[in-house]
This record gives structure tokens, sequence and C-alpha cells, in this order.
């Protein structure tokens, strides 16, 4: 299943895929200050969708760009995550990325992954969100 928030939420959309053994959003291009909102509506859609045994994982392979205002919407999605035991995992961060998260202390809070999240066969997607 495939989420994408409306426009209202700020910047590009950015699709919600509930997996079997996980929940990824796949964010590209420049994540900064204009598309932070985007990134942070599609966390908190993961988020609804994921527990302890389906993580969300955030497929930061198509991302050019992150800034202060990208970093804070995960590591505010990762507190919420926390209170249900749930984590947030990257997956192939760039070299830019996690030079971000090495500055700020943040790397060791983000179990990262060398791979991006595979599609499930059975995952559905609805281009508009959710069916009605």
């Amino acid at each position: 299943m495939v989420e994408r928030p409306s426009p209202e939420a700020g910047g590009n959309a950015i699709a919600v895929e509930v997996l079997h053994h996980a929940v990824a959003i796949r964010p590209s291009g420049e994540i900064d200050i204009e598309t932070a909102p985007a990134l942070r509506f599609a966390l908190a859609q993961a988020l609804a969708h994921a527990s302890p045994a389906k993580p969300v994982t955030v497929d930061c392979s198509h991302i050019s760009f992150c800034d202060s205002a990208a970093l804070n919407a995960l590591l505010t999605a990762r507190r919420a995550a926390q209170e249900t035991g749930t984590v947030i995992r990257l997956a192939a961060p760039n070299h830019q990325l996690r030079r971000l998260l090495e500055m700020t202390g943040a790397l060791p809070l983000f179990p990262v992954d060398h791979d991006p999240p595979t599609a499930d066969r059975s995952s559905k997607g609805y281009p508009d969100g959710l069916p009605r």
C-alpha cells in the first residue's frame, strides 16, 4: 500500500509504502526548509503503520541534499518512534547526509542499511492515497 500526502503537507509529496517487513518512505532531491514539511508528514504517516516488528526505513538513495530542517524532521520522528518501541532506519545515505549526521552526533541514533528496502510482491500502490 502506498500513501501520498496531500499537497498541503508542503514541498514534494513523499510516498509511504507499507511492506511486509518495513514501512518505507522514499524522498528524493533536496530536503531542506521548503521540503522538510513533506518529509515530516511522510514520517508521521509511516509511523502510523509501523511497529516494533515493522520499522520505518527512509530510502535515502535519491536524496541529493539534506539540511538541518530535514535532520530535525528525522530526529522528531525518531523521538515519536521511541515511544512505541519502533525504529527508524536510514538506507543508502549519501556522503553529505552521513557527514551531517556525523557532525551533529546523530549518526549513532539511526541504524544504517547499505541498500534501500525492496518492495514486496504483495504491496499495493494507491496513486492518490488510501482507497476510499
